[in-house]
């Protein structure tokens, strides 16, 4: 599949969401009580196997935050970006895509523990860079610690 036909493809299959496209490889905007739905079609259908999560992170912009997975089939050797706009910083929560792919059991438990972003389905959510002790979390851009210097 060719990217011009992964867009169409895209657009066919989950209209009314938003596409945009960076130099490598196609982006789909997905609401967060979507993207398990649309994680779980893009994996399993014949026409995209969608079947390695290679990254899952996280960006503070201070007004929100911002959920990207990059994915890969290693069948058709196609790309594809999903991002989820988490807009309540207070309360970020979305589904879990760690019964997908395996591998999101760890950069769900990294994202968690430096931004904060919870993972409903999760199988074991927990801190795996900060003690259990730790208050806040370092990645946000609102994070205070006094024993950092501003210059």
């Amino acid at each position: 599949m060719t990217k011009e036909e992964l867009k169409s493809y895209l657009e066919k299959t989950f209209p009314g969401m938003t596409q945009e496209e960076n130099i490598d490889f196609p982006v789909l905007w997905v609401e967060k009580d979507q993207i398990f739905e649309v994680a779980k079609k893009l994996k399993e259908d014949e026409a995209t196997k969608f079947d390695f999560l290679f990254d899952e992170t996280a960006i503070d912009w201070q007004t929100h935050f911002e959920m990207v997975y990059h994915m890969t089939s290693t069948t058709y050797r196609h790309d594809l970006e999903i991002k989820v706009k988490l807009e309540d910083r207070d309360d970020a929560e979305l589904p879990s895509v760690e019964p997908l792919w395996k591998a999101a059991e760890m950069y769900e438990n990294e994202i968690y523990d430096l931004f904060g972003i919870r993972f409903s389905g999760h199988p074991h959510l927990r801190r795996i860079f900060m003690t259990n002790e730790w208050k806040g979390y370092p990645l946000r851009k609102d994070y205070q610690d006094d024993d950092v210097i501003s210059l």
